[in-house]
């Protein structure tokens, strides 16, 4: 009976993520040719938890004209960043059976700048991807070129952004599939990104298992070894790399939809809290983002029922 009823469960599990899409993820990413208002912001896009991509939002930014190579080095190439530095350009990713978080170096931008334009060389993979707001923190002489905040956004959301951030890498930087509990306003300045997006409705064919925590240490000799966070517990973090997912090991992704989308310089993706995503830039892209916390409201609840049913069906 008990084995019966569980069987039920994983059915309806495995159903629910084809009748959600069918009533509300868009086959592809909307565009929106101008910035909504703040009540057509929250209404049709944040209370449905629907990505769009919005145009012509930054053309008043001085950013989008000025935030080249050669102005962020007058500007900037003197002060100190923090660096991820991986062998690969996985960065908070699974690796084997540890979870590795990157090496960390402080470099002045500068340097970043010569390894992005093969002018010098560093072992690894550069990104400067620091969050926890990186941008007002490290680089305050850049703020005049951006905004503060994205306001029909933060009226919107009825708050400001909880950080606002910098990020500047290599093409062979790359951001594991995760979700953030962030309503996310990510804008390129320049270059391109590429994300693979997934609903929080796909959670029950997005496997997750438990590792434990590793982070990367780079040697005198330019090599990189794996060092273990002893006193941190197991991190549950996505094995599977969407781009090549091993449908052996992971049979039901294959019946997960991602929606891709690539947006461009001047353009901002709406990425809402809980949607997973998997993001790959060119080389030298560099981009702003907002994060604006959730609303840890009903959408948040349910949420976390279909992760703690996918959890004990044994889906997981």
């Amino acid at each position: 009976m008990a084995e019966a009823a569980l069987d039920a469960v994983r059915r309806e599990l495995r159903e629910f993520p084809a009748a959600a899409r069918e009533l509300s993820v868009p086959l592809a990413v909307p565009y929106l040719d101008e910035p909504p208002t703040p009540l057509h912001f929250y209404r049709d896009w944040v209370c449905p938890n629907r990505p769009c991509i919005i145009r012509n939002a930054l053309q008043h930014w001085p950013a989008l004209q000025k935030w080249s190579f050669p102005y962020l080095r007058a500007t900037v190439g003197s002060t100190e960043v923090s660096v991820a530095v991986t062998p690969d350009g996985y960065a908070d990713a699974v690796r084997g059976n540890r979870f590795v978080m990157p090496a960390e170096r402080r470099l002045p931008l500068s340097c970043v700048l010569d390894v992005l334009e093969g002018q010098a060389q560093h072992p690894g993979v550069l990104y400067v991807q620091k969050q926890c707001s990186n941008l007002p923190t490290e680089l305050p002489q850049l703020l005049s070129d951006v905004e503060p905040h994205v306001p029909w956004a933060s009226e919107a959301l009825g708050k400001m952004p909880d950080a606002v951030n910098f990020w500047l890498g290599e093409a062979a930087a790359v951001t594991s599939l995760h979700k953030d509990h962030y309503e996310n306003l990510y804008c390129v300045v320049s270059g391109e990104k590429r994300f693979l997006l997934h609903p929080p409705s796909d959670r029950p064919f997005i496997p997750y298992e438990l590792y434990t925590p590793a982070t990367y240490q780079l040697t005198q000799e330019g090599s990189f070894k794996m060092v273990d966070e002893e006193a941190m517990e197991k991190v549950p973090w996505i094995p599977l790399d969407p781009l090549a997912p091993d449908l052996a090991r992971y049979p039901s992704y294959s019946q997960a939809r991602a929606l891709c989308c690539t947006v461009q310089a001047g353009e901002i993706l709406y990425l809402p809290a809980l949607w997973f995503h998997h993001v790959q830039q060119s080389h030298g892209c560099i981009a702003v983002n907002y994060w604006y916390d959730m609303e840890y409201d009903l959408k948040y609840s349910y949420f976390q029922l279909l992760d703690s049913l996918t959890k004990a069906s044994g889906l997981d």
